[in-house]
């Protein structure tokens, strides 16, 4: 089954554990329902139902792989061991290779918390801890010189057109409303 919808998409050079993602606008372009335990998409053709099928054991390749990666760039990780996952099933039976499971994801240092307003010590962000003292102070100066663009509240995202920022639930008219 086969379903064509134009769509606008970027494309972006950055490390990912995943080869695309589609967004809401996207699945609801193509009507699509999503169930990421089965790892599947279902979606209406005029042949019938389509189906995307996901393949578990290249999913959790490409996660590893994402996340060893991740611990290449970390350069405060003293270890790079990873444990072994457990024997399983697939949700459609198959058994599954002894995979290695990815360590947690950690930070890959600590953050600081800076005031961006000093009269305000609850308008705050956060810089990292291993910035040299120079980099820290010029990245605290311009923050704090530009405080006026910071949206600490939806009442100060004055300008913005309301259709950008207002959730819309997207219900086909035709369906009967069910309270």
């Amino acid at each position: 089954m086969r379903k064509t919808c134009l769509l606008k998409f970027l494309v972006v050079d950055v490390p990912s554990a995943y080869n695309v993602i589609l967004g809401r606008p996207t699945l609801n372009t193509f009507q699509a329902v999503v169930s990421t335990y089965h790892m599947k998409i279902n979606f209406p053709t005029p042949g019938g139902v389509g189906e995307v099928q996901g393949d578990p054991l290249q999913s959790r390749k490409c996660y590893v792989e994402a996340i060893r990666k991740g611990q290449k760039r970390n350069v405060d990780d003293a270890s790079d061991q990873v444990p072994p996952s457990k024997k399983g099933k697939t949700p459609e039976g198959e058994n599954t290779e002894e995979t290695e499971t990815p360590a947690k994801v950690q930070p890959a240092e600590e953050l600081l918390n800076i005031e961006i307003i000093p009269e305000n010590p609850d308008k705050t962000t956060r810089i990292g801890s291993h910035l040299g003292e120079e980099a820290k102070k010029e990245i605290t100066l311009c923050l704090q010189r530009n405080a006026d663009i910071f949206a600490w509240t939806p009442q100060d995202l004055e300008g913005i057109d309301p259709q950008i920022i207002t959730h819309h639930l997207n219900i086909d008219p035709s369906y009967k409303r069910v309270k």
